[in-house]
């Protein structure tokens, strides 16, 4: 049997880390196995669906490389085969109509609270007579319709991940609900228990891949696969993601959604590599450090664990750092040149582009994500700098305007500049005015970048050189100096 399995959100909201990683294990299963991934958007929540949800849910799959083999398909577009299979359970006797008001339903919780038990239906409507309903229609309810439940049911499954899983049907809250509210006769608005099981029927689903906060809905599933005559499809429940205190990961806890991760400047590679990471063990030898493609070779459910996956930022933060050190300098300054225009800095892409190289590589090591790149490059797209209070101390000292000012001179004698000619002008420097080398390093960093820490400065001071500005700003030094004295 050819492995299918789905991935189906609901745009009711960004597509969230957790709904991402499901998609990451779904996706490597189906290519481990050389199978079909499935993409299904549940979009029957008509007050909260919105289509820039499904578009950040699509655009997010496809960013991360998740690509799917089927779909998208809209639950929105199938009403008409959740009805007809609504209509055979009424006519099977599996459903029922259910005229409960919700002030009786919240009556009887209430009730319920009070003699500490767990609120649920108690199914007093499943055997109403023909006179007992149209005396409901005459004063005006629509009914739900209602899924028999028994109570003395034992439901059981082999969960790929967490084995022998069993509930008792007294567990499940009574009745459920498989269609909203309607006159008798005509069939509501289909629910979420009930439209899963059909399209995973008809789709083909033979692997169920979820975060266990769905297993609740698993024995309600496959009483329903039973009763529509089908069987049902294995099941895997994998671990949730958890903050740093051990609850589910909400918005509560900051960012949670792909775009939002994007927009920080995490890559695609890094946050799929994490996410595979976030419930399953990769096998000796992989390392931590692997594309999706060698995850899908040694995926297997074995290796997903069943407790749930602590949120990691530093994890994270250092997988992406990984990632961005293997970029080659042209690839990783188309990614930053869209965080350095988002942030209103002034420059041409293609005419300024060999000293926006230089800073690429300049600023690559030192880069956990791209939107760092946005501070750490601030003082190479504005004319003048402002000096922190080290840079101010270190130029305050006597010999840093003399060291400053016998540099401007040599290189206002330099028709161009490169690395090795800031080097020797260092040393001539410091071999002129018998100083430590250190001094004049941390005098020239502190008057060309304002602070006396950073990275290389050598290439720092090539790329303020094709900028124009390396002459101007050590001649705002010596003049504020001159000003001061």
């Amino acid at each position: 049997m050819t492995v299918r399995v789905r991935l189906a959100p609901s745009p009711t909201g960004h597509l969230h880390i957790g709904t991402a990683r499901t998609a990451v294990f779904n996706w490597l299963y189906a290519r481990h196995e050389g199978g079909t991934f499935i993409l299904r958007v549940e979009d029957t929540d008509r007050e909260r669906s919105h289509p820039a949800y499904t578009q950040n849910i699509l655009d997010g799959l496809q960013w991360l490389g998740l690509q799917w083999d089927e779909g998208p398909i809209f639950q929105s577009d199938r009403l008409a085969h959740y009805r007809t299979a609504i209509q055979s359970l009424l006519d099977q006797g599996y459903a029922y109509y259910c005229y409960c008001t919700p002030a009786e339903l919240d009556a009887l919780r209430t009730e319920q609270k009070a003699k500490g038990v767990a609120p649920r239906y108690d199914n007093r409507h499943r055997h109403l007579t023909p006179e007992q309903q149209a005396a409901f229609d005459a004063e005006g309810r629509m009914p739900v319709i209602r899924f028999k439940i028994d109570d003395d049911r034992v439901i059981q499954w082999q969960d790929r991940v967490r084995g022998l899983v069993s509930w008792q049907g007294a567990d499940l809250g009574g009745d459920m609900v498989i269609a909203r509210a309607a006159p008798r006769g005509e069939i509501g608005y289909p629910l979420y228990n009930l439209v899963v099981v059909v399209d995973d029927i008809a789709m083909g689903i033979t692997d169920v891949i979820r975060g266990e906060d769905h297993i609740g809905n698993t024995p309600k599933q496959l009483l329903l696969y039973e009763a529509l005559g089908a069987p049902p499809p294995t099941f895997a429940h994998t671990p949730l993601i958890l903050n740093q205190t051990g609850q589910k990961l909400s918005k509560r806890d900051g960012v949670t959604s792909i775009s939002e991760f994007r927009a920080m400047g995490y890559l695609a590679p890094a946050m799929v590599n994490y996410m595979t990471l976030l419930g399953w063990s990769p096998p000796e030898g992989i390392g931590e450090l692997f594309s999706l493609e060698v995850a899908a070779q040694h995926f297997s459910f074995e290796r997903i664990n069943k407790a749930g996956a602590k949120f990691d930022w530093d994890k994270l933060n250092w997988l992406n750092r990984q990632y961005i050190q293997q970029l080659d300098r042209e690839s990783l300054l188309q990614m930053l040149i869209p965080f350095w225009q988002e942030a209103g800095y002034t420059f041409d892409p293609q005419g300024d582009r060999p000293w926006l190289l230089l800073l690429a590589e300049l600023l690559q090591p030192s880069l956990n994500t791209l939107q760092e790149a946005v501070s750490q490059a601030a003082l190479f797209f504005v004319p003048e700098v402002t000096l922190d209070s080290e840079a101010t101390t270190q130029l305050a000292q006597p010999q840093s305007t003399e060291i400053i000012a016998a540099i401007a001179s040599q290189l206002s004698q330099q028709t161009s500049f490169s690395v090795e000619l800031g080097q020797h002008l260092v040393q001539q420097t410091t071999k002129a005015l018998g100083v430590k080398k250190g001094a004049v390093m941390r005098s020239l960093r502190a008057a060309l970048t304002g602070a006396v820490h950073g990275p290389d400065l050598m290439v720092t001071w090539q790329i303020l050189h094709l900028r124009g500005w390396d002459q101007s700003r050590l001649s705002a030094v010596l003049q504020d100096g001159a000003t001061t004295a």
